[in-house]
């Protein structure tokens, strides 16, 4: 698969379902060299970067994956955005 642009990047965000099948995009967690530096919050998952996890009617469906991901995310305290 073709790495995903940073354009379509700054669109993954708000509420976001972990999947072990069907998922929207395939996502490896790691510590350095990440696509999007992301941050879990409770409310308000309105800008780049932002994830609210939610069990049902997400905006998005994860799927955490050790390779072959579609981009690289690493958690966050401050400061989210695609990098």
């Amino acid at each position: 698969m073709a790495k995903i642009k940073n354009e379509e990047l700054k669109k993954i965000y708000g509420k976001i379902q972990i999947v072990d099948s069907f998922p929207d995009y395939k996502v490896k967690v790691v510590e350095s060299f990440a696509d999007i530096n992301v941050k879990i919050v409770d409310s308000f998952p309105n800008t780049e970067g932002k994830w609210k996890i939610v069990d049902s009617f997400p905006d998005f469906k994860i799927k955490i994956v050790d390779s072959f991901p579609d981009f690289k995310i690493k958690y966050v305290d401050s400061f989210p955005k695609v990098n």
